[in-house]
């Protein structure tokens, strides 16, 4: 159905009325750019009066030089970026990552600022969306199993919602400059505001859940009586479990990592200096293709996974059958084809380690920190730690080094300065130790 169409204003401003609609639409150009609006008015005669106020007012914005041009809309260049990214970073990021982008955007970033211009994103208005999430709360907290007392799961799991975390927004806005940046590189946008957060203050020191060498041994203990009390087809899975956290405290792999590992990728070599057995493992994960050199710990876990035959599948035997011979793994096989996190929760909760002092929920990534920290506290290299973790010194001095209190050189802190080369006190009795004596 063709639309009804009234000119006014000797045809400057056009009035139709939509087939589905029961309202007026204003149409017309100022500027060298379209302009329409909806009149909210279902009478012609209200709707010309709407219109022509209408148009006069963009006739005199225009004349001030206050008429904002028509630009592309944060939405359109969201849209962009995830196109380009998907294309750019193909065989580098993983889906996952991808996706994290595009759920951050649908669901948080395009909500709200999606009408807007992309020169209308300033600093004024990033503020004002951290402000808006911060009040949000639609997350309820979880029950978390195994922890260390009842009353600590009262007291943690409470019926207020939870806001999203300080990290969770930091993710948004890593988006929402990765669009900003989109529109840079197109034209769209003159420069980059500042994204940084206005009150921020000197970050808190935090650790990552991690087990402190007491809990590590109680941690692998509990993980091996728990395989003696299993039987049947779950033994198997207890035995890959205790290995597991065995190979990780050893090699401080990340999980995504230990889950690609072949048996052809690790090899048992004698160290030179040293003398010990150790294995060296080529990693590919998140980093690419990178090489781990283990603790001599993870050569007798390495040893009894080689050893350990496949878990075999149910089959109804006929009267007299046999059942098939066990199977070794294969060189192409992986070490751990099942990941096993329910089981790992279930230890943890049984060793009641699932949270730290800090009331943070350790996970099998934890295993890794753990590595890491227990190397620090050995007064191992920080640099050759970052090498063999894949990972940058930074990232070890801000998250590990900083709560290890083996790195501080007691020596190094405790310097005394000779009296001899300093000044000489008047009165050689007044000074004791390094330390002048109160008067009283």
């Amino acid at each position: 159905m063709e639309a009804v169409r009234h000119s006014i204003l000797a045809g400057k401003v056009q009035l139709f009325k939509r087939a589905r609609s029961q309202y007026w639409q204003a149409d017309t150009y100022v500027g060298g750019q379209r302009f329409k609006v909806s009149t909210k008015e279902d009478s012609l005669a209200r709707a010309k009066s709407f219109a022509e106020d209408w148009y006069m007012g963009l006739r005199g914005q225009s004349h001030a030089g206050i008429l904002k041009p028509r630009e592309i809309t944060f939405e359109k260049v969201a849209k962009q970026f995830l196109l380009e990214y998907e294309a750019i970073t193909e065989g580098q990021r993983s889906e996952k990552w991808v996706e994290g982008y595009e759920i951050r955007l649908r669901l948080h970033l395009i909500p709200f600022f999606g009408k807007l211009g992309i020169s209308e994103v300033t600093s004024g208005k990033v503020q004002d969306y951290r402000v808006m999430r911060a009040g949000q709360a639609g997350r309820q907290p979880k029950a978390v199993s195994g922890v260390n007392s009842p009353s600590d799961a009262k007291d943690d799991v409470k019926d207020k919602p939870k806001p999203p975390s300080r990290s969770t927004i930091h993710d948004e806005i890593v988006a929402l400059r990765q669009v900003l940046k989109t529109a840079v590189r197109h034209g769209w946008l003159a420069h980059l505001p500042d994204l940084s957060p206005p009150y921020k203050t000197q970050g808190k020191i935090v650790h990552r859940p991690w087990f402190s060498p007491a809990e590590y041994k109680h941690l692998y203990k509990t993980s091996r009586e728990y395989a003696k009390t299993k039987e049947g087809r779950y033994k198997w899975n207890a035995e890959q479990l205790h290995d597991f956290i065995l190979f990780m405290g050893n090699t401080g792999l990340r999980p995504d990592e230990v889950n690609n590992i072949q048996f052809r990728d690790v090899s048992i070599v004698k160290n030179v200096e040293t003398g010990e057995r150790i294995l060296e493992i080529e990693v590919r994960g998140k980093r690419g293709v990178g090489y781990c050199k283990s603790m001599p710990g993870a050569v007798p876990v390495f040893e009894r996974l080689k050893s350990r035959p496949k878990p075999r599948k149910h089959i109804r035997l006929r009267k007299g059958e046999e059942p098939p011979a066990p199977t070794l793994p294969k060189s192409t096989d992986v070490l751990f084809p099942t990941n096993n996190l329910k089981m790992f929760n279930e230890v943890l909760g049984l060793a009641g380690l699932k949270l730290d002092r800090d009331g943070q929920a350790r996970t099998a990534y934890s295993l890794r920190h753990t590595y890491i920290c227990l190397r620090l506290m050995e007064g191992a290299d920080i640099y050759q730690i970052a090498k063999n973790c894949r990972t940058s010194v930074e990232m070890i001095e801000k998250f590990y080094a900083a709560h290890i209190k083996n790195t501080l050189d007691a020596t190094a802190i405790n310097v005394r300065r000779s009296q001899k080369l300093g000044f000489q006190p008047e009165n050689p009795s007044d000074y004791f130790g390094g330390h002048y004596e109160d008067e009283d």
